[in-house]
């Protein structure tokens, strides 16, 4: 066992190396070029289209509205990343790393608005009814490479099972147990019944409860963090300014803090984004295809938004309340550096509370949406007969994922989520024409 877990360590180092994050990153920036910066052109558009839960005149394909398609997929992305990978981040890289997690969010909203546009363009009416689409359908549709979309599909029901499910609910598991002492197996079983009673319904139902989830947990969230921030507003501007400077120069060693050269800054502020965010992963327009839309761009204009919430709105909110503390100088790490910040502006106890909450509506709703990744994903590869023993079998991991240890599946799910990035960003690359036709086209018939 300890040569499989060193094995596999070493494997997703290298899998997570600075090739695969220079070609997430560079995918990002290549279509943000040839979409002429649409992802800020665009932004108060998309905001509307998504935020104001407009249906889209006479019929449109789809299983679920916009809004729903949007919040199943902040459902899978904001989660343990949002508090326990922006302290990483910050522990490991010092202040500066939350600058190049908004990069990775900036650039990342081109590759989340292209993944959506070829979700919806390649996307399928299955027997059941359902609409499927995402990297495999695109990959064996668009660019003719079923195999590709095959070994995505395959990489994507693995890390359902484990970032998707099993690591959510030991956080969840971990979390009430530090903060309130409940037994790991009862937080599991809580945890496993309400997903099967939500996900044997399918992609309705999750929609249906994710479209009122994610909204409750984000505001729930930010308001502590904004009433925290509002305590330490003084500091502010010099947290603003120390994110800027330690983002180019790195941070000296002080206090717990061991200090941090520049590329370590820029490495894991750009990983801890790109864990956080999921864009260029492919998962996010497997939900984008389910959407009711008349054209793809429509709905990628909706789905890059959630980049922009994920990291640039609710990343900022944690980094901000753990550098304004100075909690990133006591040595801590993941969700205990969060606590800790929030525990320096209320008191101890209370910020205990608080990512304990945060991380268990967060996690339960990642488990959410990656069962709907993952059932479609086996859908592709074993057809619609797959589903229901799935979602049994998703729904009972999740009980297991809260008793074992998990090391393993940690870092198996991580390196799963980079094998899962390399063929979609093949195909990205090259589709990138049918991305930029498909938005002329859009513009063209004045759709806004």
């Amino acid at each position: 066992m300890e040569t499989l877990h060193s094995w596999v360590q070493t494997a997703s180092g290298y899998i997570w190396g600075p090739p695969l994050l220079i070609l997430l990153v560079g995918t990002g920036l290549y279509l943000t070029v040839i979409l002429k910066g649409l992802q800020f052109r665009a932004l108060p558009h998309s905001l509307h289209l998504a935020l104001i839960k407009r249906k889209e005149k006479g019929h449109s394909k789809g299983d679920i509205t916009h809004f729903q398609a949007l919040m199943t997929a902040l459902a899978a992305t904001v989660g343990t990343g949002n508090i326990a990978g922006v302290a990483t981040a910050i522990a490991i890289g010092g202040p500066g790393a939350l600058f190049w997690m908004w990069i990775t969010g900036l650039v990342g909203m081109a590759t989340k608005y292209g993944e959506a546009v070829l979700a919806v363009k390649y996307r399928v009416q299955k027997s059941n009814g359902e609409m499927a689409g995402g990297p495999m359908y695109y990959l064996s549709l668009g660019a003719n490479m079923p195999k590709l979309g095959a070994t995505f599909a395959l990489f994507a029901v693995i890390a359902s099972f484990g970032i998707g499910n099993m690591v959510q609910s030991n956080s969840v598991a971990d979390a009430l147990h530090g903060a309130f002492n409940l037994p790991h197996w009862i937080t599991g079983t809580a945890l496993a019944v309400m997903t099967g009673a939500v996900v044997l319904g399918g992609i309705k139902e999750i929609a249906k409860v994710t479209a009122v989830l994610v909204p409750f947990m984000i505001v729930l969230y930010m308001g502590a963090a904004l009433v925290a921030l509002a305590m330490k507003i003084d500091a502010i501007p010099a947290a603003f300014a120390m994110i800027f400077h330690d983002a180019f120069t790195g941070t000296a060693a002080t206090g717990g803090f061991t200090g941090s050269a520049i590329m370590l800054t820029i490495r894991f502020g750009v990983a801890r984004g790109l864990f956080s965010n999921e864009s260029g992963l492919g998962s996010a327009p497997i939900a984008a295809a389910a959407a009711q839309t008349k054209h793809p761009v429509t709905q990628a204009l909706v789905s890059m938004t959630q980049t922009f919430i994920d990291t640039i709105v609710v990343c900022t909110m944690t980094g901000l309340v753990i550098v304004t503390s100075g909690a990133w100088e006591t040595g801590a790490t993941g969700t205990k550096l969060t606590a800790a910040g929030f525990g320096a502006i209320f008191n101890p106890s209370a910020g205990s509370m608080i990512v304990a909450l945060g991380i268990a509506v967060f996690a339960y709703s990642t488990i959410l949406g990656w069962c709907y990744y993952g059932e479609k994903s086996l859908e592709y590869l074993a057809g619609t007969k797959a589903i229901k023993p799935y979602r049994l079998i998703f729904s009972m991991m999740v009980l297991v994922g809260a008793i074992a240890k998990l090391e393993l599946v940690w870092l198996l799910s991580d390196a799963m989520n980079g094998l899962m990035a390399l063929p979609n960003l093949i195909g990205l690359i090259l589709l990138s024409k049918v991305i930029v036709r498909e938005t002329k086209d859009y513009y063209s018939k004045n759709m806004l």
